[in-house]
């Protein structure tokens, strides 16, 4: 076996990439791997998102590896932290060894007279391929080269600077300028009352109003455990603690949320105080978490709404001119540096092409299988993270599945592990729900079916006990020589020529 002929091959070197491999090392031991980075670093969104006050929009107790635990007291990080929390987890490891950076992966070949994974990367202007037993794809869910950018008239009549986030050049100088962020999600949030510290003026720009909630910085409940418990059982229990606390806030939302809706206006009220128009501002059209909630460390942006420094305009754009942006209403915002908070591009396995025997796969047309593989696709994973919940709750289960998928796979001396989809399942939706990145990316994603284990619940206890504790071989799992299963065989016959 040579370093290019390979068990595993891992497609990502971020948050993801470097879970898959820990768990890989330490539930496969022996097994050959390498991750494939395009980039020049690891940490993924971690690295690549510099824009000021970066930080984690879910809490670091569930956000964290379930297998090392986050010792800051920090409940949300901010991105060098985390980035760092990163390396040192490969470092630790030994997992920087297997990454090959710069090495972009471009497609991947399912040759199932092989039974293996023909996967192309580029480097340095080469494509060079590797085999792979097993491929798992950590490469997140949306394009690394682009931010989602609408095309607003006039743009090239701006003077200023235009700047998406997502692209932000770690040097930008905003001391003394009036900035206009447009949006009014996670990242729009986030720059809010980080650049207003610096910045002569701060306007937040949005269509329609977001959910926006404040919570404290450090978790009283999880620093009094630090005191009185061992560090690994008071993570475990802290970590715990907030995984029930977001499933029962989830549920309750769904099954109450003209409830939940009225609560958190009146707590938006109470860090405002009198004088903001909450009605127009922060009440939107939409229940809770028919997208995500954005949270406000410590209340940080409401502050900076209060004192002056940052304001939020509710309004539609006609257009930019030489000198800020003009308004549907009329009126006009002057600005030096405009920032474009518009969201993610969505994309499935970085943009590369999966395909089996040379036929290209329409992600569309493929259903995923408890939120981690795709029907009729052999011995390949996917991290796909929770939408209600912190990624890593998912991803750290799916590896856990992955790795034992591997180790019953040389038990019983079987190469393949395919889920097949029955002739009777009935497509969704892959996300329910209605932000404007997820709507525009649904055509070019796989859908999930109408029931078990074809669809996900976004439930991390039901998951968990069906994911590391199921079977495996659950009526769909199927487990096979090379030869037992042909490409060309579509839907319900792959059923029978498994049996």
């Amino acid at each position: 076996m040579t370093d290019q002929d390979l068990d595993v091959v891992i497609v990502g070197a971020g948050l993801s990439g470097i879970g898959a491999a820990y768990h890989l090392q330490k539930r496969c031991p022996g097994r050959s791997y390498a991750i494939l980075e395009s980039r020049e670093a690891m940490g993924g969104t971690w690295d690549l998102f510099r824009y000021p006050g970066i930080r984690s929009d879910s809490d670091m107790y569930t956000f964290g590896y379930n297998f090392r635990p986050w010792t800051s007291g920090k409940v949300f990080a901010d991105g060098p932290s985390i980035r760092g929390y990163v390396e040192d987890t490969a470092r630790e490891a030994g997992i920087d060894q297997h990454i090959r950076f710069g090495h972009r992966v471009i497609s991947a070949n399912w040759d199932t007279s092989r039974a293996r994974w023909d996967v192309v990367a580029e480097h340095e202007g080469e494509r060079k391929t590797f085999t792979a037993r097993f491929v798992i794809l950590c490469s997140g869910y949306y394009r690394y080269d682009k931010g989602y950018m609408p095309e607003f008239e006039g743009m090239e009549d701006f003077k200023g600077e235009i700047i998406h986030p997502q692209l932000w050049p770690e040097n930008t100088d905003y001391t003394g300028k009036k900035v206009v962020i447009i949006g009014s999600g996670a990242t729009a949030v986030t720059l809010v009352p980080a650049m207003a510290e610096k910045a002569a003026h701060v306007t937040m720009l949005q269509r329609s109003p977001t959910y926006i909630a404040a919570r404290p910085s450090r978790d009283a409940i999880a620093d009094f455990l630090r005191k009185i418990l061992p560090s690994r059982m008071a993570y475990t229990l802290s970590r715990f603690k907030n995984v029930l606390l977001s499933i029962f806030f989830f549920q309750l939302a769904r099954r109450r949320p003209a409830a939940v809706k009225r609560n958190v206006i009146k707590l938006v009220k109470d860090q405002l105080g009198e004088g903001f128009d909450v009605e127009k501002h922060f009440t939107p059209d939409y229940n809770p978490w028919d997208q995500r909630f954005c949270l406000a460390p410590d209340g940080d942006f409401f502050e900076v709404l209060k004192d002056g420094s940052a304001s939020v305009v509710t309004d539609h754009i006609e257009r930019f001119t030489e000198t800020g942006i003009k308004l549907k209403s009329g009126e006009e915002i002057e600005a030096d540096l405009i920032i474009p908070a518009t969201g993610l591009d969505m994309q499935l396995a970085g943009g590369s092409v999966l395909s089996v025997d040379g036929q290209t796969a329409d992600p569309h047309d493929l259903f995923t299988y408890r939120g981690m593989m795709l029907g009729n696709m052999p011995n390949l994973a996917l991290a796909f993270g929770y939408t209600n919940a912190s990624w890593t709750l998912k991803v750290d289960l799916t590896f856990e599945r992955v790795c034992r998928m591997l180790n019953f796979m040389k038990k019983t001396g079987t190469d393949i592990a395919v889920p097949v989809p029955p002739a009777d399942l009935e497509p969704a939706p892959l996300l329910d729900f209605s932000s404007g990145y997820v709507q525009r990316a649904l055509p070019h994603l796989p859908q999930q079916g109408s029931y078990a284990p074809w669809r996900t619940y976004q439930n991390y206890i039901q998951d968990m006990l069906a994911i590391r504790y199921g079977k495996l071989e659950d009526g769909y799992m199927h487990f096979l020589q090379a030869g037992e299963w042909h490409a060309d065989i579509p839907g319900s016959a792959h059923e029978e020529a498994a049996e």
